[in-house]
């Protein structure tokens, strides 16, 4: 009868945490600080030079936060990524979702994680960028050990390099999406993300930004899109809201499709499915691992059938599938996923990241895969 009693209090309250999280999130809007819905700048290097993007997929920072192991994951995974840094030396990186595992984390804030996932590439004062993936702000999941044995253990919420211990430091509500952007955009100016419209949310990472000449910043040489394919909060998808966004962006800033559209979300789509290997990796198709079925967005509202449509796009690059990092032909462009760079999440396929170069004279997009021992492979050109 007493387990009772507690379950259902444990019930009412995670009621009321869900209740609340609609309602702060709702709050949390007028708090913004305004931001326009534009596009901004990133520079070439120098004239003639290229420009660099080194992806970081699923680092999964906080996974099995509770224990002695996660915290170890999460120095292996900062290994990883000031390996690729110091060996790619990139002028630009994007992180591709799943940047922590929010479902693991019980703390107050989780973007005590986010910034230390972010500090390998903010302490050598590089740019970057980032979207959602479906475990940055799921909901916390109790651990069935918490349950188990003599009872139920003293709570440990501590954060390495924080000042947060103890239990009254935890939190079981989660960290929602625009608190993770605002916290992050917070840090500085090297950070390019945004929350993307308004009338787009709860789907936050929706933005674009234009990569220029150093020469000439008015004329673009390419343009990032970054959207939010959904998870966590709510279902993954990529909504026909989205796409009706993306429509009117691409005609206003590149009408004649004339300037390269490279694409970036977490979830894959369902056309990975169909230009998906079968039993290994064999031309067109470029990659090093193939060792499990695409898991895609729940649903398809029509991006694909625009940017299919696009001679501008060139590839879209996502993450999500630890054991893929295998770019295909579809249509007109390339589907690439990055490769798995974090220790936290499933799979033990060796960890690194993919890297994107652009050059302007002459033009051309191309990609590679960096892994932690420092070796290259799985080179290729998107766009000649």
């Amino acid at each position: 009868m007493m387990m009772m009693m507690m379950m259902g209090r444990r019930v009412r309250a995670l009621c009321f945490f869900t209740t609340f999280t609609y309602v702060y999130l709702y709050s949390l809007v007028g708090a913004l600080p305004t931001i326009p819905d534009g596009y901004h700048h990133l520079l070439l290097p120098g004239a003639g030079e290229s420009f660099k993007i080194a992806l970081f997929a699923d680092l999964h920072f906080g996974e099995a936060a509770s224990t002695d192991w996660g915290p170890l994951q999460d120095v292996n995974s900062l290994r990883v990524m000031s390996t690729v840094l110091d060996h790619e030396i990139p002028d630009f990186v994007i992180y591709l979702g799943d940047v922590i595992t929010a479902n693991n984390i019980a703390i107050k804030n989780a973007s005590l994680y986010w910034d230390q996932a972010i500090s390998p590439t903010r302490a050598r004062g590089i740019p970057w960028a980032s979207v959602f993936g479906n475990h940055d702000d799921a909901a916390f999941e109790w651990p069935m050990e918490w349950f188990s044995g003599p009872g139920i253990p003293k709570i440990r919420c501590s954060v390495a390099n924080s000042s947060c211990s103890g239990e009254k430091d935890c939190s079981f509500k989660g960290t929602h999406r625009l608190e993770l952007m605002k916290n992050e955009i917070a840090l500085g100016p090297l950070s390019y993300s945004r929350y993307g419209p308004k009338e787009l949310w709860p789907s936050v990472s929706n933005y674009v930004l234009q990569v220029s000449s150093p020469n000439n910043p008015g004329s673009p040489v390419a343009f990032l899109y970054f959207l939010d394919s959904g998870g966590g909060s709510y279902p993954e998808v990529l909504s026909s809201a989205q796409a009706e966004w993306f429509r009117q962006k691409a005609l206003e800033i590149n009408p004649d499709s004339r300037v390269p559209e490279l694409i970036f979300w977490h979830i894959p789509s369902r056309a990975y499915k169909k230009a998906a290997p079968r039993f290994g990796i064999h031309k067109p198709c470029v990659g090093s691992i193939n060792k499990e079925r695409v898991a895609t967005q729940d649903a398809e509202n029509g991006i694909m059938k625009l940017l299919a449509e696009r001679d501008s796009v060139k590839a879209i690059f996502v993450g999500h599938n630890h054991g893929l990092d295998w770019c295909c032909p579809y249509k007109k462009l390339w589907l690439c996923f990055a490769r798995h760079t974090g220790y936290g999440g499933y799979g033990n396929w060796a960890r690194g990241a993919r890297i994107i170069e652009i050059t302007q004279q002459p033009f051309s997009i191309k990609s590679w895969i960096r892994m932690e021992d420092g070796s290259v492979h799985s080179e290729l050109v998107l766009s000649p």
